[in-house]
């Protein structure tokens, strides 16, 4: 065999190279890391036009057997195909609660409150924001995961706001005989603006029926310099199963026509006018589009497009 020829250069490097050859040496090994789990950032933060939008994460938990809640009408078979396909598995699911704070320059808006106050007032805290800040808490839908957080053995949450609900949702509750309103909403109707479907709650902030999931569930459309975000709460509950299949039921929607029937036309209008949207549910940080597919729509979620608007 021939060696190679050390040429001056390659000596030149060969010497260059001696200060780091300790580093390739065998070393002791330190202890290892602890595991720290799983986990993630609590909030979310991005511009709409003038409107500053933060989605918080006020709780995340897994969901055995989904499809005790999840297509209750679709077969076992179909169940764990659609789920295949789309890379998740049909034994598990989780969960994610999502209130979302917008800041419009004048005010700042609380759409949802979470399961409890020690959620929300610690998402909130992540997001730099303070109980006795929030001007306005808009309730979307009286189910206990989103008006858990108004109140406690603390007393109310939001000492310093008004609070927004839809005339119909609420009318329906404060006949229903139901404990979680009871005990945290009714208490603050005084305080309480009702509203329908094209009223305003704030500049640039519209609601929008969306009837199904709750007798008097509503979404709302923000606007700001021409740009338009949906806070669609809980007309879509998953990503998968309740978009790429509407007609799919959900055991805690209570009419399960009525939700389908808003599925297909909220989002129709949404991946139509390419109009992006958060959902309470959804993947945090529940941020994403709709795009029309088969006979129902595909969900993709946001990457970096709300970043090009800071």
């Amino acid at each position: 065999m021939t060696m190679p020829a050390l040429t001056r250069r390659s000596a030149l490097f060969a010497a260059a190279a001696l200060p780091f050859a300790p580093a390739l040496m065998p070393r002791a090994a330190h202890a290892a890391a602890e595991m720290m789990g799983a986990g993630m950032a609590p909030f979310n933060r991005f511009k709409l036009g003038g409107f500053e939008v933060t989605t918080l994460l006020a709780g995340t938990r897994a969901l055995e057997n989904p499809q005790e809640t999840f297509g209750l009408n679709a077969s076992p078979e179909e169940f764990a195909a659609l789920s295949q396909a789309n890379f998740i598995p049909a034994d598990m699911s989780q969960n994610f609660f999502t209130p979302t704070v917008v800041n419009t320059g004048a005010e700042l808006v609380l759409f949802d409150t979470g399961l409890a106050p020690e959620a929300i007032t610690g998402a909130l805290a992540a997001a730099g924001y303070t109980p006795d800040q929030i001007d306005v808490v808009v309730l979307t839908h009286m189910h206990g995961d989103h008006i858990g957080g108004i109140a406690g053995d603390a007393g109310v949450t939001f000492a310093n706001a008004r609070y927004v609900t839809g005339s119909v949702e609420h009318n329906h509750w404060a006949q229903a005989g139901n404990e979680g309103f009871d005990t945290k909403v009714r208490p603050l109707e005084d305080q309480m603006t009702f509203v329908e479907g094209g009223a305003a709650v704030a500049t640039g902030i519209t609601a929008m029926e969306a009837f199904g999931h709750s007798p008097g569930h509503m979404a709302y459309m923000l606007e700001s310099d021409g740009q338009q975000l949906a806070l669609i709460a809980d007309a879509a509950n998953h990503y998968v199963w309740s978009l790429q299949k509407p007609d799919w039921e959900v055991r805690f929607d209570m009419d399960k026509a009525a939700a389908a029937a808003t599925r297909k036309q909220l989002f129709g209008m949404l991946a139509a006018d390419r109009v992006p949207f958060v959902g309470y549910h959804m993947p945090f940080p529940g941020v994403g589009y709709v795009e029309a597919m088969d006979d129902g729509f595909r969900y993709v979620p946001v990457s970096y497009q709300m970043m090009l608007n800071a």
